[in-house]
């Protein structure tokens, strides 16, 4: 499949993953304005990711995008963080980066819900803030050729994952599955 493909396959599929808002109900109106507060910083943390990882692929394909995502990936999100003045991260059992393992019980506790099939909710952390999390899928054929089973990944993009992630966990993945969580500070214990 041609670059170009990918990339339009990639923006159709970006546009389909960050249309979806959550409908709130049965929830205290304070906790209902925390949902849609998280949701919306996810769907922007979303499709900024995607956009800037299509326009990496674009450029320099699927290479070019893995070296560009451990550069930039961290930036994107600390840029997203601060301008909600809040923190942003991506968590899942399966990493890539080691930031981005589960890390408290809390986190290994949101993980089962979300792969019991919990579309978003807020947890309580001992400290007392309050986090918004939403899983994130494996929605975009894109999305595979990186972190797809071996016959996916070209063998130089492979290389390149082995050489900058030596630990990595994070392939093996059909389009469709779930590949991680967002976790959205969205209120702060005084």
């Amino acid at each position: 499949m041609s670059l170009r493909a990918l990339f339009f396959l990639f923006i159709l599929g970006l546009n389909f993953v960050s249309c979806t808002t959550p409908k709130v109900s049965n929830t205290e109106p304070s906790d209902s304005l925390l949902i849609r507060f998280g949701d919306s910083v996810a769907q922007e943390m979303q499709r900024v990711l995607l956009q800037n990882v299509a326009q990496a692929i674009q450029k320099g394909g699927t290479d070019f995008a893995v070296s560009f995502c451990n550069m930039r990936a961290s930036q994107l999100t600390d840029s997203i963080s601060k301008r909600h003045y809040t923190i942003v991260q991506r968590l899942t059992d399966r990493n890539r980066n080691p930031e981005n393992y589960l890390k408290t019980a809390t986190d290994s506790m949101a993980w089962e819900k979300i792969t019991t099939g919990e579309q978003y909710f807020l947890e309580q952390e001992q400290d007392g803030n309050k986090y918004f999390y939403k899983p994130i899928f494996a929605a975009m054929p894109t999305c595979i050729s990186c972190h797809g089973k071996a016959n996916d990944i070209a063998e130089s993009t492979h290389k390149i994952i082995t050489n900058k992630y030596p630990n990595d966990k994070a392939t093996g993945y059909k389009q469709g599955d779930l590949r991680g969580m967002w976790k959205i500070l969205v209120q702060k214990d005084k």
